[in-house]
């Protein structure tokens, strides 16, 4: 009698897999978590990134980032990005000298700042969905969440597809900043 039920049980157990990776947020809108691919571009084969400035979710004006900067997309319903916010709040004090800037999408701006509230980030967040396009491949829109690192010369040099981790983040930060 088992043996009649086993493919049901497998196949219900594949499909509760498959839709781990996605999920609605509160507008109904669909994303795909970030796969955990790490990629890191060389010097010569980096692509500048757009400018970034805007005012931030705290009503300050971000200047044009400058020097090594990790830009990190993110969304208050999102269980992985609220799962990586202590990490990234702790790499952005342990490296005063890089700029950290949260890339807010598809959120209501008043869950984002109690986002912020809970999980006491200090480094500034802006809710720009067209400064996300403007990156292309780069920081697909539908993933997330999603880190980038650029380098001193404002050009793409690293991603992180889904959470990042204090190793991960830490190791392609050196990496950049050693160059």
């Amino acid at each position: 009698m088992m043996k009649r039920f086993l493919p049901f049980v497998l196949l219900s157990t594949l499909l509760v897999g498959c839709g781990a990776g996605t999920s609605s947020p509160g507008n109904g809108s669909s994303y795909v978590a970030g796969n955990g691919a790490v990629t890191f571009i060389a010097p010569n084969d980096r692509e500048l990134a757009p400018k970034i400035a805007g005012t931030g979710l705290d009503g300050a004006t971000i200047a044009p980032l400058q020097g090594v900067s990790v830009l990190n997309v993110w969304a208050s319903w999102c269980g992985p990005c609220r799962a990586e916010a202590p990490t990234l709040q702790a790499i952005s004090v342990q490296y005063p000298s890089v700029h950290f800037l949260g890339l807010l999408t598809r959120d209501d701006d008043d869950a984002a700042r109690a986002f912020l509230r809970r999980f006491k980030i200090t480094y500034p967040s802006v809710h720009d969905d067209e400064l996300i396009l403007k990156f292309g491949k780069t920081l697909p829109p539908n993933a997330i969440p999603s880190t980038v690192i650029l380098d001193a010369q404002n050009r793409i040099a690293a991603r992180i597809s889904g959470e990042v981790t204090v190793a991960g983040l830490r190791e392609l930060l050196n990496k950049v900043l050693a160059e």
